[in-house]
């Protein structure tokens, strides 16, 4: 006769033991707020001493010791730094590089990304690999031919020439590729194509919406490196003409055989700045994004 089960006496498996700190917040310390305040004093140190400097005269920055308080002639050298060379139209035109190389930069690479993620073709492993491959190769190597292709078309000081060899970049591509390979399920595009959307909608409703965090975080890399680029718009373009601001930073503080450092570095802020405030305006919403990204259902 089987004996019933009691239940009473049953052993019933123990759940682990959580840790004392399980589910608790952490607090961070004096010691993190310290090295916090040590890093962020280290990295705001080179914009301090370049309002410093561009507060100087030119002969006061080349003495030692190095000035390490704010002069009164900084607004003096403001004045004649935007004076010497045309910094308003070199400030929009490096606003329309910059802006237009990193619009475009995220559209094609979006695509081509999206491509190389999800869209079966054939050779797409050796397609990609070559596209990668291009990153190897030093941009001077480009300069003779680049510069040969502008002055055949008549762009040889016009904005296009330093716009158009850079609509698109490996890195872009592999980066945006990278991203859609885990944050974009291969079912949300087949559903939408059972639901009888094409290409281009599902590129527009469905592949934007979930790139864009990614999105938001190259398009503020390319800007940057964009702005910031010297090599190539200080031969397509000249300070005289049509320069962008690091061409025109180039013909700053020059005169009487001699270079002077504070106007050279009150350029460098005044070419800061710009960059400070999209910082400042759309740094929450790209950490935002980023945050929206990394958080998976």
């Amino acid at each position: 006769m089987a004996h019933a089960f009691d239940t009473t006496t049953a052993k019933v498996p123990r759940p682990g033991r959580l840790r004392p700190s399980a589910g608790r917040r952490h607090h961070a310390g004096p010691l993190t707020y310290l090295l916090l305040g040590l890093a962020a004093l280290l990295s705001l140190f080179p914009l301090y001493w370049n309002v410093v400097a561009a507060s100087h005269s030119g002969e006061r920055v080349v003495k030692a010791p190095a000035p390490l308080l704010p002069g009164p002639r900084l607004f003096d050298n403001l004045a004649f730094a935007w004076n010497q060379v045309d910094m308003g139209e070199a400030l929009v035109n490096t606003t329309i590089v910059a802006g237009l190389v990193a619009l475009s930069t995220v559209l094609f690479s979006t695509l081509a990304g999206f491509a190389f993620a999800k869209l079966p073709f054939r050779g797409r492993g050796a397609l990609l690999a070559l596209v990668v491959a291009t990153m190897t190769i030093p941009p001077q190597l480009s300069v003779i031919p680049l510069y040969q292709i502008i002055t055949d078309l008549g762009w040889v000081d016009r904005l296009q020439s330093v716009v158009l060899p850079s609509l698109v970049a490996a890195f872009g591509v592999f980066f945006m590729r990278q991203f859609l390979i885990e944050a974009l399920p291969v079912e949300l595009v087949e559903a939408a194509r059972m639901d009888g959307a094409h290409s281009l909608r599902i590129i527009w409703h469905v592949v934007f919406p979930v790139a864009r965090p990614a999105m938001a975080v190259l398009g503020m890399l390319v800007f940057v490196q964009a702005w910031n680029d010297f090599f190539w718009p200080f031969i397509a373009l000249t300070p005289d003409g049509n320069p962008t601001l690091q061409v025109a930073l180039a013909g700053l503080g020059t005169g009487n055989h001699t270079i002077n450092q504070a106007v050279v570095l009150t350029g460098a802020l005044i070419s800061t700045l710009p960059l400070l405030l999209v910082f400042a305006v759309l740094g929450k919403h790209i950490v935002g994004g980023i945050t929206a990204g990394a958080v998976k259902n």
